[in-house]
This record gives C-alpha cells, sequence and structure tokens, in this order.
C-alpha cells in the first residue's frame, strides 16, 4: 500500500537534507531531521562553536537550506532583509552552540534551547528565540564562582555567563 506524505514534511526532508549535504561530507557524521546540538561530536562543536569563517559557512548554509535562500555560497547575494535574517538565526544558533561547548567543559548545567532540534531551533525561530533567549544559562555547582553567580541579579548572570564565552574559544583554539 502507499504511504500518504504530507507535502510541507516532504519539503522539510528535502530542505534537511540539502542543508546538512555540506556538514556530511566535512565532519563525516550522519546529521538530520532530528539532531540536536547536544549530538554533534567534540570535532563538530568545536569547528561550528568557534565562530570562524568554515564554522559559519556550515551554519549560514543550514539555515540558508531550510529557509529556501539557496546554499551558504550564496550568502553575500542575498537581499539586505534576508542577510540580516540569516545573521540574526546565525547568532542566535551561535549562542546555543558556545552553550553546548560550555556545557561539555562543565561550566553550564544546562541552556536554553538544549531539548530542541537545530532544524527546530531555525525553522521555528520566530516563535521559539524570544523566550529562549529570555533565559539564562545555569552555571555548573561545579563552577570556581558559582558562589559568586547565585549572588548576582538576573542581568549580571547573564553577563558573567556571557562573558566566559571567549574564555571557551580559547579552549577551543587548545583543544
Amino acid at each position: 500500500m502507499s504511504r500518504i506524505i504530507n507535502l510541507e514534511e516532504g519539503r522539510l526532508l528535502i530542505a534537511v537534507k540539502r542543508g546538512y549535504r555540506n556538514w556530511t561530507s566535512r565532519f563525516k557524521e550522519t546529521f538530520g531531521l532530528t539532531t540536536r546540538i547536544s549530538q554533534l561530536s567534540f570535532e563538530t562543536l568545536s569547528c561550528l562553536a568557534g565562530g570562524k569563517d568554515k564554522g559559519s559557512f556550515y551554519i549560514y548554509d543550514l539555515i540558508m537550506s531550510l529557509k529556501d535562500f539557496g546554499s551558504g555560497f550564496e550568502f553575500n547575494e542575498l537581499s539586505s532583509k534576508k542577510k540580516m535574517e540569516v545573521i540574526d538565526q546565525y547568532l542566535f544558533i551561535l549562542d546555543r552552540l558556545r552553550f553546548e561547548y560550555m556545557k561539555r567543559l562543565n561550566w553550564l548545567e544546562s541552556y536554553p534551547g538544549e531539548e530542541c532540534t537545530l532544524v527546530e531551533l531555525i525553522t521555528q525561530f520566530e516563535k521559539l528565540a524570544p523566550s529562549l533567549q529570555a533565559e539564562i544559562p545555569i552555571l555548573s555547582v561545579d563552577y570556581p564562582d558559582h558562589k559568586k553567580y547565585l549572588e548576582m541579579n538576573i542581568f549580571d548572570r547573564e553577563a558573567f555567563v556571557r562573558k566566559l564565552i571567549p574564555k571557551a574559544l580559547k579552549q577551543i583554539k587548545e583543544a
């Protein structure tokens, strides 16, 4: 018997396959609709979280493929409005990647959005981003300045965690 496939679901699966094609060839891993940031290998996470040209390309490529804007190679050809949309999503994804890296270093207990797939974070960006960006990652109780962190107000806690990013990036370079 034939299986009925939802047209939107079919389009999404094609976009996911297209979006991960360069990831698969570069990182030699399997990625798909259900891939979460926590499932990325350390090598892949390090490349993407570093925020350098090569890592940026793969994130842009995934975003643009899922948004049907073309490939990451065509980023500079996008309209200003679409470029800003891609950059906003890129920065959002980059935060999650860096938070995951800090979690693997045992600096964070958890971070907002870790339960979502990469595809959800991109395709549902408008719905998910506002609430996830309003949440603050939870610092690990094992982190040396945890007590100081607990004494801070919510805005200072976010700044505290964000100030750890350069330290994490240094760890990425050394890895």
